[in-house]
């Protein structure tokens, strides 16, 4: 017998950065989380074992259309890229109507997040960093321990937090990125996105991996925020151009592709989703 407190809450897994089920990322989105309390909030998340679960509840801004509670493994953030996108996916997909056509807000624990509505799926307002800056000697030396690479090996290094805590690499090349075997008994004290761009005339212009054992991911299949951060300080030394795609997941059998697009002084980062799983979940 379901207990008492307990009800039917309309349920999503959304496969994020994919056109192709099972070949992106997945978030399970609770379309009803208002009344769940915070332990069990961070129960489900650990239960459903994704790098996120999502809550929708209702907003405390008159500017949202939902309000968003998002959980890691390990615990609840202010932020993520594609847990995001794969909310208002389930969201619009439920029924709920934006308040402005062609686009929704998002309120979370960094704020409001506006996320736009194109033919070609959905895609994110790049959050200001709340931190940016080279990384420390100390720190760098640390993830190159943690990635099993000599210092020499990275070209360019930046704090891209918007959220979630990133530190970033370059390196070389795309190949070098994909390479990477991490040691994760150094990596268990650092969140870390690593970058390196393909060769010209490639399909997607960046090879990217995220690394997030303090959160409860070993490795994130594709990710949102570490893009738009990523993009933001790449756009902003010149290094990518203003609209360019990136490529994430392949060393965990995935095939995500992120859509990075400047406008004025905003940053968007898009990419389809499909809907895998849809059901009831008992909270």
């Amino acid at each position: 017998m379901t207990p008492p407190s307990r009800r039917r809450r309309s349920f999503s897994q959304v496969d994020v950065f994919t056109e192709v089920p099972y070949l992106g990322n997945p978030v399970a989105v609770v379309l009803d989380g208002d009344g769940i309390c915070d332990r069990d909030m961070a129960r489900i998340a650990e239960w459903t074992n994704l790098s996120e679960t999502t809550f929708v509840v209702p907003p405390t801004s008159d500017e949202a259309d939902y309000g968003l509670r998002i959980f890691t493994p390990g615990g609840e953030i202010p932020f993520a890229g594609h847990p995001t996108l794969g909310s208002a996916h389930a969201w619009l997909e439920a029924g709920g109507t934006p308040k402005k056509p062609g686009e929704l807000t998002q309120e979370c624990g960094l704020g409001l997040v506006k996320v736009r509505l194109s033919g070609d799926g959905l895609g994110f307002r790049a959050p200001a960093l709340r931190r940016s800056g080279p990384l420390d000697d100390a720190h760098l030396d640390r993830i190159a321990r943690g990635l099993r690479i000599d210092r020499a090996r990275i070209v360019g290094h930046q704090w891209v937090d918007n959220g979630p805590g990133w530190a970033a690499v370059q390196l070389a090349s795309a190949d070098e990125v994909l390479a990477l075997e991490p040691d994760e008994r150094h990596m268990r004290e650092l969140i870390v996105g690593v970058v390196g761009a393909h060769p010209e005339g490639s399909p997607v212009q960046f090879e990217v991996r995220a690394f997030a054992l303090p959160k409860g991911v070993r490795e994130d299949p594709v990710t949102g925020s570490l893009t738009a951060g990523l993009a933001q300080w790449l756009i902003g030394n010149g290094t990518a151009p203003r609209g360019f795609r990136v490529g994430q997941g392949a060393r965990l059998g995935r095939q995500g592709v992120l859509t990075v697009e400047a406008q004025g002084q905003d940053i968007w980062v898009g990419g389809a989703s499909v809907t895998c799983v849809r059901g009831a979940l008992q909270a």
